[in-house]
């Protein structure tokens, strides 16, 4: 049997080697890609670290502030079960307190607590947040409506004590006379 030779005409072993080249170019290309890629990633890195810490600093502030507003309102505000994520699906009640815990009330009545501060629960926090700050304006105005009713009727009782104060003043000295 007579083995059969190809012979290549001359253009496609010129097209053969430039393929060769053009592979080795996209080999180069891809490892500069790669390079990029990793000095990419570096900077992000260096990026997520400052703004971890600014996250930090922005949380703590957070919850300071929200004491501040919360503990003359409510002892604790109510947290809708749909506004949590999906993983607390059994949840029948959920509750926020002024220093950022969560209570959560399961459907086989065990609770747990979450301390939203955590770096691990920053999720749950945005989630909580977002349900409690539209609670504030109807907080605020419900204990204006209470101060309001307070001072009308302690305007109108004060009135009435002073008058008759005076009047028995006004008596007793009367009969000290």
């Amino acid at each position: 049997m007579a083995q059969e030779t190809t012979i290549k005409p001359a253009h496609a072993e010129l097209s053969d080697m430039q393929d060769l080249k053009s592979l080795e170019k996209k080999k180069q290309f891809s490892i500069q890609e790669l390079v990029d890629s990793l000095r990419s990633t570096g900077d992000d890195i260096g990026q997520i670290s400052e703004l971890s810490s600014e996250e930090k600093i922005l949380v703590s502030q957070f919850f300071i502030s929200l004491f501040k507003l919360m503990a003359p309102l409510a002892p604790s505000i109510s947290i809708s079960q749909l506004s949590l994520p999906t993983q607390f699906g059994d949840v029948v009640q959920a509750h926020v307190d002024p220093t950022g815990h969560l209570v959560l009330q399961y459907i086989d009545n065990h609770v747990e607590l979450k301390d939203l501060s955590e770096e691990k629960n920053r999720d749950l926090m945005m989630a909580v947040v977002s349900d409690v700050v539209p609670k504030f304006k109807s907080l605020t105005s419900m204990q204006k409506r209470k101060l309001e009713n307070r001072i009308k009727l302690l305007s109108s009782i004060t009135k009435e004590i002073q008058k008759s104060s005076e009047a028995l003043s006004a008596a007793m000295s009367a009969d000290h006379k």
